[in-house]
């Protein structure tokens, strides 16, 4: 490794840089080459380039021959935080990204330079000081530590706030293992989303940007990692509410508001990905009976808002969609809009708006020797059988490598009566030529209201763990509002990582809708 005099002069005004109060987008970084080396003709590092991801940097090199790098921010908690990227390719000119900067730090990034073959030729670190997390983050408490030898991602789609009269825009965050946040996007000073509602909040998509819905601009956004806009998708004058998924071929799920209806949180569409056009609508009026009121609630008005469509799943195998209807139940939809299955209790499902007879795709409970259970009081909901339960006012339905169906069960009006006392992740093993179902795993209900979430949350499945992510967004931990993030191993259900995540202020006592396991990168 060769260093020549210049290298520590660079670190003086890099520094100098970063503590600097420029973070306009689109800056330039004028403070001069970084490094100087026999590989490295010009440097330069600038800390949150487009001014809305402040634990994000561009480094631009240019090198005398073509290399490839290595890039490595080096963890304060050990190898185990240490985030490392090695970017495809040789070139000679490089725009690179930074991901993983700690706030309000001294932060050491690695630069490994490597020749065609993978052998370093020269490494070299430099520093990047980075500012104070903004006020609006929360609190991060471990209350189980993880034993990954690596370092690991929960994407937090925050509903944090410090002034309560103003929680807009939300700010999405991204913390370790150790519960340092890693990224976040801020985006006050956005010309477009400084005012953004995402409800559910971004999933990532297949070629590594972030998907979100905005309900103040009533557009689709795929933006980078740095937060900027790649693409966009109008809603043809329609509003968007809750959740936007990709589809394997690329094309979009969303949840809709109709224009032209009374109602609202009804109505899916599948928009094509390159022109934009509408190629499927699921109108849940036609389907479902949007006059049933089995499931009253005190948080919206059943006559304007009878389903509250909160989270949509895609089915690959069969092409239909499975959509969680907060006050009605699950139901599964072929292409046709028409039903497949339903999944609630049984109480009051009379014709759908076409004038089908619904109770044909009710589903019937299974004990644990796969004997159907008949107790009218189970089937209607009153009552919970040994081996089974119905979800309540559930979100986030996802399929399962099994194909088995796994739910965030909240638990609001259980049994038709006032709230919880508990939320589960619930996984049902469903039979669609027999309808019938039956509950063949479940985490929660043991812990009560430590992780009673009435509204909001998720589960997902993490495949190289073999674990489930129940995250309760709106629990209140000792009269407290906060969240959790509870890793569970699926096989023997203890808990292998846990944290509580307490906003300086929340809106109805939201922490976060959901948070998802992800790479920082891709």
């Amino acid at each position: 490794m060769k260093i020549n005099s210049y290298r520590l002069l660079a670190i003086l005004v890099l520094a100098l840089y970063a503590c600097s109060d420029d973070e306009t987008p689109n800056s330039d970084d004028d403070g001069g080459p970084l490094l100087e080396s026999e590989f490295i003709e010009s440097s330069s590092v600038h800390l949150n380039p487009t001014g809305y991801a402040p634990l994000t940097a561009i480094l631009s090199l240019e090198t005398t021959e073509a290399v490839s790098v290595e890039l490595s921010v080096i963890g304060r908690k050990g190898s185990a935080s240490t985030i490392t990227r090695r970017f495809n390719g040789t070139n000679t000119t490089f725009e690179l990204e930074i991901l993983g900067l700690y706030a309000n730090y001294d932060n050491q990034v690695e630069i490994n330079l490597l020749d065609g073959s993978g052998t370093v030729l020269e490494t070299q670190t430099i520093s990047v000081q980075t500012a104070p997390l903004i006020a609006e983050m929360p609190e991060i408490t471990i209350d189980v530590p993880s034993n990954a030898s690596e370092p690991v991602y929960n994407f937090v789609n925050y509903f944090g706030v410090v002034a309560l009269e103003r929680f807009r825009p939300q700010r999405p965050f991204i913390f370790d293992q150790f519960g340092d946040i890693r990224w976040y996007l801020d985006f006050s000073s956005h010309p477009i989303l400084f005012d953004l509602f995402y409800d559910n909040g971004m999933t990532r998509l297949q070629n590594g940007n972030l998907l979100f819905g905005d309900g103040l601009t009533q557009t689709i956004y795929e933006i980078d990692m740095l937060g900027r806009i790649a693409n966009s998708w109008s809603l043809q004058g329609n509003g968007f509410h809750h959740h936007v998924i990709e589809k394997p071929d690329g094309n979009l799920l969303v949840t809709i508001n109709d224009a032209s209806k009374s109602t609202v949180e009804d109505v899916i569409v599948e928009l094509d990905r390159s022109s934009g056009a509408f190629v499927t609508t699921w109108d849940l009026n036609n389907s479902l009976d949007n006059s049933r009121r089995a499931w009253p609630t005190d948080l919206a008005d059943l006559e304007f808002d009878w389903f509250h469509a909160n989270s949509i799943e895609y089915s690959e195998t069969d092409d239909e969609i499975i959509v969680s209807g907060r006050t009605q139940g699950i139901v599964k939809l072929n292409a046709q809009n028409e039903v497949s299955y339903i999944l609630a209790p049984h109480r009051e499902w009379n014709t759908s708006g076409l004038g089908t007879e619904l109770s044909q795709f009710l589903l019937t409970p299974l004990d644990a020797n796969d004997q159907p259970i008949t107790d009218a009081d189970v089937l209607d909901g009153r009552i919970n059988h040994p081996d089974f339960e119905w979800s309540w006012y559930q979100h986030s339905p996802i399929l399962m490598p099994n194909g088995n169906l796994m739910v965030f069960d909240n638990g609001d009006n259980r049994n038709y009566i006032n709230f919880g006392p508990y939320s589960r992740a619930v996984e049902y093993e469903i039979d669609e030529v027999n309808k019938t179902i039956k509950q063949v795993w479940s985490y929660g209900k043991d812990r009560g209201e430590e992780t009673y979430a009435r509204i909001v949350s998720k589960v997902s499945y993490v495949p190289e763990n073999n674990s489930v992510l129940f995250t309760p967004g709106s629990s209140v931990n000792g009269g407290i509002p906060s969240g959790k993030v509870v890793e569970v191993d699926y096989e023997t259900q203890n808990v292998i990582f846990e944290a509580t995540i307490v906003p300086p202020n929340s809106i109805f006592n939201i922490s976060f809708h959901n948070v998802l396991r992800i790479g920082l990168y891709e």
